[in-house]
């Protein structure tokens, strides 16, 4: 296999004219010059170069191989160039990966925003309930609320999450406000259930410690979207991340509930193979997240606070 220095060396003695000078500027000898040489056009069968003491001269086998040569080294020196750039300017495809709900609300809209400031890049977001494999799926990065389990993949925490119940006004019109977490049981609760896994547990901070609710009603989905389109129907209370949940808050769709009983923390994360070699579309995007998370945080977070619960009833005075 013919080594790309002895390329180069070639490529540069036709251009100096000198097999010498050649080897000087890329740091041979003369003699290692004439040994690289004289490797090049064993390993083809052919000579390239006619020598003598005052030039060189190429032979038609050369010529066609030079000029072949020529073109290599340059397509190694626009990828060399094209690399170099990519690291500090967003090009390629980036592969994002996250939830359907987190996904469509906020990094859907963030991976269009990031797009739209570097035309040299493609974005391809791909949303799923289930944990991808980044690794298999080709992901560059991943964006995931709760905790990093796998240790071949770096965390870096994009904002503060907590889940909360909630329930449209019609449906709590309709069944009453749950005040207790024993009022739970007299309410149509809807199930997240992803495949291979538990429903997903209620749980909450209490006087006496963290209490886990296992609600089981007569809807389960294991997509969180549908889970939360149910609960803005009116089809019951939802156990959902605040950040899937503020804008129906914010818009009156839905009510959160029991938020005198906070739910464990928790964290949206973003998620990517390894901080060595990231590509400069990956490095950019992160940040951008980053910024743009933390500037709506104290808004998502704000539609968990206690709100008043419904009217009491008017007082009725008695007749005399």
């Amino acid at each position: 296999m013919v080594e790309l220095e002895d390329m180069q060396l070639f490529v540069c003695a036709v251009a100096s004219g000198s097999l010498s000078a050649a080897g000087r500027e890329l740091g041979f000898s003369p003699a290692v010059a004439s040994k690289r040489m004289t490797r090049l056009e064993t390993a083809l069968g052919v000579r390239l170069l006619q020598r003598s003491s005052r030039r060189l001269t190429l032979t038609s086998e050369g010529a066609t191989y030079h000029e072949r040569c020529a073109a290599i080294l340059a397509d190694v020196s626009e990828a060399e160039l094209a690399v170099a750039a990519g690291q500090a300017e967003a090009r390629g495809l980036l592969h994002v990966s996250a939830p359907v709900d987190l996904g469509r609300q906020w990094v859907g809209p963030a991976a269009a925003d990031f797009a739209a400031a570097h035309p040299q890049l493609r974005v391809r977001v791909s949303l799923s309930d289930r944990v991808v494999d980044l690794f298999e799926a080709g992901v560059d990065v991943a964006v995931r609320i709760g905790a990093l389990s796998d240790s071949r993949l770096v965390s870096r925490r994009l904002a503060r999450s907590r889940r909360v119940v909630c329930g449209a006004p019609a449906y709590l019109a309709r069944r009453g406000w749950p005040r207790a977490l024993a009022d739970l049981d007299a309410h149509a609760c809807i199930v997240l259930q992803r495949p291979g896994m538990r429903p997903l547990a209620w749980t909450f901070r209490t006087e006496q410690g963290l209490h886990t609710v296992r609600p089981s009603g007569q809807l389960m989905a294991d997509s969180g979207d549908l889970v939360r389109d149910w609960a803005v129907a009116g089809h019951g209370l939802a156990f959902k991340s605040i950040w899937d949940v503020a804008a129906d808050i914010d818009a009156g769709r839905l009510v959160p509930l029991l938020t005198d009983l906070p739910t464990p923390s928790s964290a949206v994360h973003v998620i990517y193979p390894s901080r060595r070699f990231l590509p400069a579309r990956a490095r950019l995007f992160v940040d951008f997240l980053q910024q743009r998370f933390a500037a709506r945080e104290p808004a998502v977070l704000a539609a968990a606070t206690p709100r008043a619960g419904p009217p009491s009833p008017p007082h009725r005075k008695r007749r005399g």
